[in-house]
């Protein structure tokens, strides 16, 4: 690395960090405002309040990483061409491609932690920011407790629950069905249960107080013969793949699952024949948007590199609008994503692909 990479990337490394620690302390002061009434009617402590943001700083950074990333690209660059530092380097022999290698090394290598830090690192501690909201600030209550879910528990048991309570781990009016492996339009038996329980010491569930159905495959029988009932107040009904920590994980949002956590959540959803149009535009969300910050890197120095008689002010309203553009272009994208209109990649990558088409445009108009 030269001399000058060294200029120039600490340059916009000091503008990145400048620009993160702005934005985010602009974010929690507007997001602190918003929450004070919930703080002071539910008598939140100082102490907690600290801790909720502490939690919520790795979403913020997470959410404002390329934002800063963009604008610094636009300062940093504008402020050397405004000064004719960048027409030097260019007189220097420096083209604008080698110019921009510094900078889009530092947009990978930010793109490729980010991809890390909101894959695997902020599911976490949003989970953990989300229970301070359910136990302080009463809020997302039914996360605890879930209505009518239904699991394929196998390639032949569906299991239904009409209430499950996370904190008791009991379900209230169960039902397991069992149909046959070779005819899944053929049910064997079916357990009908007011209670079910998990039993931490066994590492089971048991059903109680219920019925217990079996069906005949024999045809001939008449209708009124095929069935057998019989009741039971407690029943063992078999190891079964679900459990508590495989139910709340399917309950959470996709902000609070990591990466491999949701995808296994996606062919859950998919083998039990849900729509999931809707997580899969989530999914590749999760990858794209990290990414997000060297295309803005590509796209922002050939912009920027051109010199414009205009002050900072300026400067810094041309990077709003074009922060507006990409978030309106990232929401439309969403949308269409969402009900089926274009595929779930093609919606979460739209964004960046617009922005690096634009920095194809602006690479072209350039003087190098």
């Amino acid at each position: 690395m030269t001399r000058l990479d060294r200029y120039v990337s600490l340059q916009f490394l000091k503008t990145i960090v400048f620009a993160i620690l702005a934005f985010s302390l602009i974010f929690i002061l507007v997001d602190m405002i918003e929450n004070l009434d919930d703080f002071i009617d539910q008598n939140v402590q100082p102490h907690i309040i600290l801790l909720y943001y502490v939690y919520f700083l790795p979403r913020i950074f997470s959410l404002m990483v390329p934002v800063a990333t963009l604008l610094a690209a636009l300062f940093v660059v504008g402020r050397l061409s405004n000064n004719n530092e960048l027409t030097i380097m260019k007189c220097a022999g420096q083209s604008l491609y080698r110019f921009m290698l510094p900078l889009l090394g530092i947009g990978l290598v930010v793109s490729l932690g980010m991809l890390g830090f909101d894959g695997w690192l902020v599911p976490r501690i949003n989970a953990e920011r989300l229970e301070l909201e359910r136990e302080y600030l009463k809020k997302h209550l039914e996360m605890r407790g879930r209505y009518n879910l239904f699991f394929q528990e196998r390639d032949n048991r569906i299991i239904s629950l009409d209430y499950y309570d996370q904190e008791g781990m009991t379900a209230r009016r169960v039902m397991l069905q069992q149909f046959a492996a070779d005819d899944p339009t053929i049910m064997l038996r079916r357990f009908d249960a007011a209670r079910m329980q998990w039993m931490e010491k066994e590492g089971k569930w048991m059903l109680y107080a219920g019925l217990h159905r079996e069906f005949s495959r024999d045809t001939t029988l008449p209708v009124q013969q095929r069935e057998t009932v019989s009741a039971f107040d407690s029943l063992d009904p078999g190891p079964l793949v679900i459990t508590p920590d495989i139910i709340v994980r399917m309950q959470q949002k996709p902000e609070e699952m990591e990466l491999g956590d949701f995808r296994s959540y996606i062919e859950r959803q998919r083998t039990a024949g849900s729509d999931i149009a809707r997580l899969l535009v989530d999914y590749h969300g999760k990858i794209a948007f990290p990414f997000a910050s060297l295309i803005v890197v590509f796209f922002g120095v050939p912009f920027a590199s051109v010199k414009r008689r205009s002050g900072l002010a300026v400067q810094f309203g041309i990077s709003i609008f074009l922060l507006f553009i990409y978030m309106v272009s990232q929401k439309l994208s969403q949308i269409f994503g969402y009900n089926g209109s274009i595929p779930p990649i093609i919606a979460a990558w739209f964004p960046n692909i617009l922005f690096f088409l634009a920095g194809v445009v602006a690479m072209l108009r350039v003087q190098k």
